[in-house]
């Protein structure tokens, strides 16, 4: 099932851009899917995106009210379910977008990988999809895809997702009213957040084939991208 909803969808339209790129480059093939991916599923990420400044938002009067309601779970369920309605705070597109993106890295890295890429595998083709009569995995003439330890390209792909999460956490706040030690947990939590998610992108775009560190790069900028975007229409509309 996993084949048929998310990696063979996926490998056609992967292979169908490259039929249509200069040169079947393999490269420009990832960045417009990437891209793509990210305008399609948009709608999920804002919501998730809205979601968590709404949560962020509200936690002066989530505090207040789990102090109000400390003795009195049924009253104290009532109104933090009001607090997140006022505030438009959904946690399941929270989780959505978590698993749409997990399950968007696993289904291509699948399709460009586990079929044999840069052959074709014919088999998961649609009808209306045909083979690109040649793929170039040497994206721009600048980098092997297929090669891992490329150090400029890991740099790169920490760097935009150092600035990635600098944003994100530039919406989250400490907690209104934490103690001293919750205060100190949350700036260790966002320390952590801020370099070792970075470092460890790095290191995978070092250790993977160029092609991995290609998709992360260029989520990166998209999200940069979006997360701008989401701003100005939030802050223009408040």
């Amino acid at each position: 099932m996993f084949t048929t909803l998310l990696i063979q969808p996926i490998y056609n339209l992967f292979v169908f851009l490259i039929a249509v790129m200069p040169g079947g480059d393999a490269g420009l093939a990832i960045v417009a899917l990437t891209l793509l991916m990210r305008i399609i599923l948009y709608p999920v990420f804002s919501a998730s995106i809205r979601s968590q400044m709404g949560m962020q938002a509200m936690q002066a009067e989530l505090e207040a009210t789990k102090h109000r309601f400390k003795d009195k779970s049924p009253e104290l369920a009532k109104h933090q379910l009001e607090l997140a309605r006022k505030y438009k705070v959904n946690p399941l597109s929270l989780i959505g977008s978590l698993i749409i993106q997990f399950g968007l890295i696993i289904a291509l890295y699948y399709a460009m990988f586990r079929e044999g890429f840069p052959a074709i595998s014919h088999a998961l083709l649609y009808g209306f999809v045909h083979a690109p009569a040649a793929v170039n995995t040497n994206f721009l003439g600048l980098l092997d895809l297929l090669t891992p330890h490329h150090l400029a390209l890991a740099f790169l792909v920490g760097a935009t997702q150092y600035l990635a999460i600098r944003l994100t956490l530039n919406r989250t706040p400490p907690p209104a009213g934490a103690t001293a030690d919750r205060l100190a947990a949350h700036r260790m939590q966002q320390q952590m957040m801020r370099y070792l998610m970075p470092l460890l992108l790095a290191v995978f775009g070092w250790a993977f084939p160029a092609a991995v560190g290609l998709y992360f790069l260029t989520a990166n900028v998209v999200s940069i991208g979006q997360e701008w975007l989401i701003r100005r229409e939030l802050t223009r509309n408040n």
